[in-house]
């Protein structure tokens, strides 16, 4: 009997042991961990500095050199003797490939490397990519407009630092027709090697009767018709971001319907819109409704809309309150006439006008603020640079 009352207060006494919480302990150097990376990675979506330490051994990943350096200087200052084992990607194991570039019409770009896993992008035929690493058939990668993804191996073309600044030497061709094909032959009527959107890049290689032959970044021969594409330091130059275009550009892609994650004229989300409208005139954004809030100037709307001008984006969402951040979840572009167009559920016109048939009560009751952005504040001018 003793015995057994013995084993049932061991098991007692396991049992609870078992059920207490683990503390995890905060290692002392974490505060220094957290502040370069609230300096260096504030936006996890275009910088990665993921770190961790346990006891003296510094593990995790980082493509910012300059952070990794800051981070393992202020904590030798501080006294601390550490084994350092982050990885600065690229990797080594990426074998001197550090480059790609879209070699599909539209590349999907996913939160994670699988294709079930969520739309966060989309780059078009010619982007170039920079390569992180590579896991399971997906390429962790960072476009010009420095977005972090993951893209499937057969949507790109990988290359080496001289494969790529040969390739960006070339002079390049732009499609500028919302959808068409690249052919195999001088023949519209003919098999295909591609289907095109708006903004696809490819290498120029020859001027023939009504075509131009192409490259694409994987070696393969095309011609695109001369009347559905143009070189692309003639289109550039030809850009002109005035009022009339933003409004003639974001009409051309009315009805287009509602993607998450889309840029690109197979479907747009809010921001994927918005960027594109941009892009067709010459200026790249950056990729989120909410990184695009940060850029530009404040427009006043105390005094109602009349200060706006067509071009101008309006951000909606919920403001600071209570100690809780802003949070940006909406975008759209003023067209004149107490409208905007925006892409919900479908791109479509709105009104801020009560009285108008296409009024948006639910769009204006979250309503932020206005924001104009000037060319020399984009990422990128077209006109002035290229990434292409």
């Amino acid at each position: 009997m003793k015995t057994f009352i013995y084993s049932l207060l061991v098991i007692f006494i396991i049992s609870c042991s078992a059920s207490r919480p683990v503390v995890e302990q905060v290692s002392p150097m974490q505060p220094t961990i957290d502040k370069i990376t609230k300096q260096y990675a504030p936006d996890s979506r275009t910088a990665l500095f993921q770190v961790t330490a346990t006891g003296n051994i510094l593990k995790g990943e980082t493509n910012l050199p300059i952070a990794k350096t800051a981070l393992l200087e202020q904590l030798s200052n501080d006294g601390f003797t550490i084994i350092d084992s982050i990885d600065v990607l690229p990797t080594l194991a990426m074998e001197g490939y550090h480059h790609s570039v879209v070699n599909v019409s539209v590349a999907n770009l996913r939160t994670h490397g699988r294709h079930s896993a969520e739309l966060a992008t989309q780059a078009t035929l010619g982007t170039p990519l920079t390569l992180l690493k590579f896991k399971g058939g997906w390429f962790q990668v960072q476009t010009p407009d420095h977005y972090i993804s993951w893209v499937d191996a057969g949507g790109i073309t990988l290359m080496k630092e001289n494969e790529f600044i040969e390739w960006q030497q070339m002079s390049k061709i732009i499609f500028i027709k919302p959808f068409g094909f690249a052919y195999a032959k001088m023949d519209a009527e003919g098999a295909t090697i591609s289907d095109m959107v708006y903004g696809d890049v490819l290498a120029y290689e020859d001027r023939v009767g009504d075509y131009f032959k192409v490259r694409f970044p994987d070696g393969r021969m095309g011609f695109l018709l001369r009347s559905e594409s143009q070189m692309l330091k003639e289109w550039a130059a030809q850009r002109n971001p005035t009022q009339q275009n933003f409004v003639e550009t974001a009409k051309r892609l009315t009805g287009l319907p509602y993607l998450w994650g889309g840029t690109s004229f197979k479907g747009v989300d809010c921001s994927g819109f918005t960027k594109t409208v941009f892009f067709m005139n010459g200026l790249v954004l950056p990729r989120d409704a909410s990184q695009q809030a940060q850029v530009g100037e404040l427009v006043s709307t105390q005094n109602g809309w009349d200060y706006l001008q067509p071009g101008d984006l309006l951000f909606f969402g919920v403001p600071a309150k209570d100690g809780k951040a802003e949070r940006v979840v909406h975008v759209g572009m003023w067209i004149g006439n107490k409208e905007f167009i925006h892409s919900s559920k479908w791109v479509r016109i709105s009104s801020v006008d009560p009285a108008a048939p296409n009024f948006e009560e639910s769009e204006l009751k979250r309503f932020l603020y206005v924001k104009r952005i000037k060319p020399q504040e984009s990422l990128y001018d077209f006109r002035v640079k290229s990434y292409y």
